[in-house]
């Protein structure tokens, strides 16, 4: 894991009101972060992910992700890492009521 996904990992998702899962393969991808019960997947991209290849890497990705029913949520590893706060808040903001 990179120490933005450790920093989320320990310091949040480990203790999440729901299971979530590490590195867990769907389809032929490993996601950062799975939760089963709320069907939603936490990326955590670092910066392969805004160069041309990355981008459209993962936009396929995520609709294939998304074609499963999945919602897809993307941080930066700056926003974890320097705005850790607010990437919790918008986690909390996933789960419904």
């Amino acid at each position: 894991m990179t120490l933005a996904e450790k920093k989320l990992w320990y310091s949040y998702l480990k203790n999440f009101k729901f299971k979530v899962l590490r590195q867990r393969p769907i389809d032929h991808f490993i996601v950062d972060f799975y939760c089963p019960s709320l069907k939603l997947v936490i990326e955590i991209d670092g910066d392969t992910h805004f160069t041309d290849e990355g981008k459209a890497y993962d936009k396929e990705r995520t609709a294939r992700l998304e074609s499963y029913e999945l919602k897809v949520i993307r941080f930066t590893n700056s926003q974890v890492l320097r705005n850790f706060e607010a990437v919790c808040e918008q986690l909390n903001l996933s789960i419904p009521p």
